[in-house]
């Protein structure tokens, strides 16, 4: 068998979602550069295998290499799309719309057959009185990412709206860094309450039913436009990359990938989804 069969051979068992296979190589050569697509820390368990298949999968249908460029914050997937040493990357809305003069929409994620989703202010499972953001004055909150809409913009908001002001509502706020920690701190009792991605917290119900187990949605806000994946203004990337993603609703590989991250697919999406994420942040005005 020579190393071009393998090559493909590989490629094609991958594709078909067998069990620990993943290509052995990159594209052939003179594919073109990478393209560089920025991620937070998602709700997976193992996280590296499923990006090692949806390497693969956006690799096979763009036809070039990809290569996923991690960090722990938002802030840090901004400065990189700023500095142009990304070419897309998965945001939320809320950093979307303080920079959509210099980003695309490329696609935005349907879950539950919607592309919105909402925060959710969690607390103890054995808290069964909060109600509200209000309930919790003088206790110990965590936010998720100050880039984040469900996790800090739509909490500060609600509070603002009842005359409150978070740095002297709370006897302690904190920052987890991550959806998934926050649920865990709550959990954990390290906070009292905290707000995160009802995405999320949703998915994980279905995971690991024994960690959101030990907390409660005590509210949840109205409708936002969901977590999109944008590209640099003007770049040539956005546009196949929205067609790789369209796609992965139509084939096996992409459903499998799909169902690994609780969603239905993709779809184009339009700016004005983010129109009540927009709308809180000047509010604000931060």
């Amino acid at each position: 068998m020579t190393d071009m069969t393998r090559r493909r051979l590989l490629s094609a068992l991958a594709l078909a979602g067998l069990p620990g296979l993943v290509r052995a190589s990159g594209p052939e050569p003179g594919a073109g550069s990478p393209l560089l697509f920025g991620t937070t820390p998602v709700i997976l368990d193992e996280q590296a295998d499923f990006l090692a298949r949806w390497r693969v999968y956006l690799e096979t249908q763009l036809r070039r290499p990809v290569r996923f460029v991690q960090r722990g914050s938002y802030r840090e997937i901004l400065v990189m799309l700023a500095g142009g040493k990304l070419d897309c990357a998965w945001l939320c809305g809320y950093p979307f719309v303080r920079m959509k003069d210099r980003l695309d929409l490329v696609a935005v994620p349907v879950h539950g057959g919607q592309t919105v989703y909402r925060s959710y202010l969690i607390v103890p499972a054995g808290d069964g009185a909060t109600r509200s953001i209000l309930d919790l004055r003088g206790k110990v909150f965590a936010f998720s990412d100050p880039d984040s809409n469900s996790g800090w913009l739509v909490p500060q908001v609600e509070l603002k709206r009842a005359g409150q002001d978070a740095s002297g509502f709370f006897k302690k706020s904190f920052y987890t860094w991550g959806h998934r920690k926050v649920i865990e701190a709550v959990a954990a009792g390290l906070a009292q309450g905290g707000a995160v991605d009802g995405y999320i917290w949703d998915s994980l119900a279905r995971l690991h039913p024994e960690l959101t187990g030990a907390t409660r949605v005590a509210w949840r806000s109205g409708p936002y436009g969901f977590p999109p994946i944008v590209a640099r203004r003007g770049a040539d990337e956005g546009h196949p990359l929205r067609q790789a993603l369209l796609n992965m609703a139509r084939t096996p590989p992409g459903q499998a990938l799909l169902a690994r991250l609780n969603l239905d697919g993709f779809v184009p999406g339009d700016p004005s989804l983010y129109d009540g994420i927009e709308a809180n942040w000047r509010f604000l005005g931060v």
